[in-house]
């Protein structure tokens, strides 16, 4: 996806982010570190990328959906000391596309595995609360882009909907599309051939409606 964009004249970064399990002080809290460190670094390098640093977007697919809607609704979190200047610059991206994403942490539609590298096997119901997305949506989190299949049977399209649900209910604007067929991690390659294969160019004009 980085390189398709690329392709279309956007500017692209593909971030490598720490997990939980890798033994971080931070614990569930160290991929959130990332996401936000990576958009201040990007805003504070904006002239040198050739960026505008008022429209960064994230992007975030599966799991890598829950650190996108994770960053758009704790942003403005406190999880790591200022380590530079770049960490006085906001972390809120100018949108977020959680496509087919990991969100709730609780059951019966948290992804089993996600859940425990996350916030562990045995996690209470506060640490559940606390890295679901649908549940800490402030009233400032941007606009949102949602991608789902129906027929995902390794993240359950619920996901999707409790994210929609959780920001129409405080008035953030959402885009949702729901494909029929798709099955998980469809991405690009594997949208070919489907109606789903239609999704990169409905993203691209819903963000081109945002600024970006």
């Amino acid at each position: 996806m980085g390189r398709w964009l690329s392709a279309r004249g956007y500017t692209v970064f593909v971030l490598f982010y720490r997990l939980p399990g890798e033994g971080w002080a931070a614990g569930p809290d160290v991929v959130l570190q990332d996401t936000q460190r990576a958009m201040r670094l990007i805003r504070h390098r904006a002239n040198d990328y050739g960026v505008d640093p008022e429209r960064v977007a994230a992007m975030g697919f599966s799991a890598g959906g829950h650190a996108c809607a994770d960053l758009a609704a704790r942003f403005a979190a406190a999880v790591y000391k200022p380590v530079d200047k770049a960490d006085q610059l906001s972390a809120r991206p100018l949108l977020a596309a959680p496509i087919y994403p990991v969100i709730s942490m609780s059951a019966p539609h948290a992804h089993p595995g996600s859940r425990e590298k996350l916030v562990g096997a045995n996690a209470d119901s506060v640490l559940e609360r606390a890295h679901s997305p649908h549940l800490n949506i402030p009233a400032n989190a941007p606009p949102h882009f949602i991608l789902h299949a129906e027929d995902d049977d390794v993240v359950s399209v619920e996901n999707a909907l409790l994210l929609r649900a959780a920001l129409r209910e405080r008035g953030i604007l959402v885009e949702t599309h729901l494909f029929s067929h798709g099955g998980h991690g469809f991405g690009l390659r594997k949208a070919m051939g489907k109606a789903v294969e239609a999704w990169p160019e409905l993203f691209l004009e819903w963000a081109h409606a945002q600024g970006l």
